[in-house]
């Protein structure tokens, strides 16, 4: 390890990852701020630097993530509700839950954040066609917008996520 460095938002958003000398190239520009480093240093004649790890911009800079709508996917909205069926509050595995309409789509629902909860099999053919009124089920949480990302990742392209970064990419 210590061939790479993580780089941080200002607002310590994960970005990329850059080499060692390129995260070095940035310091000595000003543009970041070393956050964490390696155990092993570059040395030059006049002194020596220890490998930066994780660096942080100076600045932030606006990313597509940050002003980009959440997209509606089935793994969105099992993240959404915490892969919990939103009628009996069990939590099972994303092969045992289903996608249920609170308003049915016979009735004029529609396929949207706010119509669209998990639901285990058995609540779901329980529920069938009808209203959770009509089904005389209550939804444990009704169903909003989310305000955050769930799928937002960075592709770290390394065989072994360094554990210096693990805190960093956690979020």
């Amino acid at each position: 390890m210590g061939t790479h460095a993580l780089i941080l938002n200002a607002s310590f958003e994960p970005l990329d990852i850059v080499s060692w000398k390129r995260a070095i190239q940035l310091l000595f520009q000003g543009k970041v701020e070393v956050v964490e480093e390696w155990d092993h240093e570059v040395r030059t004649i006049n002194f020596a630097i220890r490998i930066p790890s994780v660096i942080r911009l100076l600045k932030y800079i606006p990313t597509a993530r940050s002003h980009r709508a959440v997209p509606f996917t089935r793994s969105n909205v099992f993240l959404r509700d915490h892969h919990r069926c939103q009628y009996c509050g069990r939590r099972e595995s994303r092969h045992n839950l289903t996608l249920d309409h609170v308003m049915p789509v016979v009735q004029g629902g529609t396929r949207s954040w706010e119509n669209i909860v998990t639901c285990c099999r058995t609540c779901n053919q329980r529920k069938g066609g009808r209203t959770p009124h009509e089904a005389q089920m209550t939804l444990v949480r009704r169903p909003v917008y989310p305000v955050w990302l769930p799928q937002t990742t960075i592709q770290v392209g390394l065989e072994i996520t360094p554990e210096k970064w693990k805190f960093y990419l956690s979020f």
